[in-house]
């Protein structure tokens, strides 16, 4: 990444910084008489992050963005978008480890995949080396419990409904 101000998409105005991925635009506070900061990654429509921004001198109008806090601006933002990425992949990714019957330790996994016009989940076993030893579609509504992993297992691993 360059910083380089003739780059097309790098915009360095007092109320307004880009570098072509991640835009910061300095905003009027709705709540208050102060000022915000809304960080907005390319391609999107709404903010990832938006807080506070510093009021000036002059104590009514913002303080101008700079590097320095843009690139805060920037790892904030990205580590924002990074967890929410990651707390909807635990919603849609769960996994249990049971022990069947006859005492083989297995990893029973359901993955959702949403969609608008219906979302699909699909429930897998695994060995203790990881070798898959079943696969069947469930509801996306399954609740994944290590109950319903030894009955789905214990059933022979058919398709759950």
């Amino acid at each position: 990444m360059t910083d380089a101000p003739d780059t097309p998409d790098t915009i360095q105005e007092p109320r307004c910084w880009s570098d072509g991925r991640w835009t910061a635009q300095v905003i009027k506070n709705e709540d208050d008489d102060g000022w915000a900061v809304a960080m907005t990654l390319k391609g999107e429509a709404e903010p990832a992050l938006v807080g506070p921004w510093t009021m000036g001198r002059d104590k009514k109008n913002p303080k101008p963005l700079d590097v320095s806090a843009f690139h805060t601006l920037v790892k904030t933002a990205s580590e924002v978008v990074r967890r929410h990425e990651q707390q909807l992949h635990a919603q849609l990714n769960k996994s249990v480890h049971i022990t069947t019957a006859d005492c083989q330790r297995l990893r029973v996994a359901l993955a959702i995949v949403p969609d608008e016009e219906g979302a699909t989940a699909t429930l897998s076993a695994q060995d203790e080396l990881g070798e898959e030893l079943a696969r069947a579609s469930a509801p996306p509504t399954f609740k994944l419990t290590p109950a319903s992993a030894a009955a789905w297992a214990e059933g022979g691993f058919q398709r759950v409904r």
